[in-house]
């Protein structure tokens, strides 16, 4: 398992995770392409002190892009994408601006 601040990367704030976060109590983050969702509940309940449900995870492959005048295609890197299922009642200070 690997440090538990090196397995979230960042929060992911869209209008669907905050709709998420409003109705179902779930939070999202971007993790590391190598953990797995023991370690991603384990990292959650360690660092923000709450009580996870369910995690789940999924892959979110890079998108082509259009580069340079001969229109030569790159693709950005894949990453991985976890939805992460609070206790009801638990929030994290971070999505709450508090």
């Amino acid at each position: 398992m690997k440090e538990i601040y090196q397995i979230l990367k960042e929060p992911v704030i869209t209008e669907k995770s905050t709709a998420q976060r409003a109705g179902s109590n779930t939070v999202t983050f971007w993790v590391d392409l190598k953990v797995n969702k023991n370690d991603i509940k384990e990292a959650v309940e360690k660092i923000f002190n709450v009580k996870v449900l369910d995690v789940n995870t999924m892959r979110v492959p890079g998108k082509a892009k259009r580069s340079g005048r001969l229109s030569r295609m790159s693709k950005g890197s894949t990453r991985k994408k976890a939805y992460i299922t609070l206790k009801e009642g638990d929030k994290i200070p971070l999505f709450e601006g508090t």
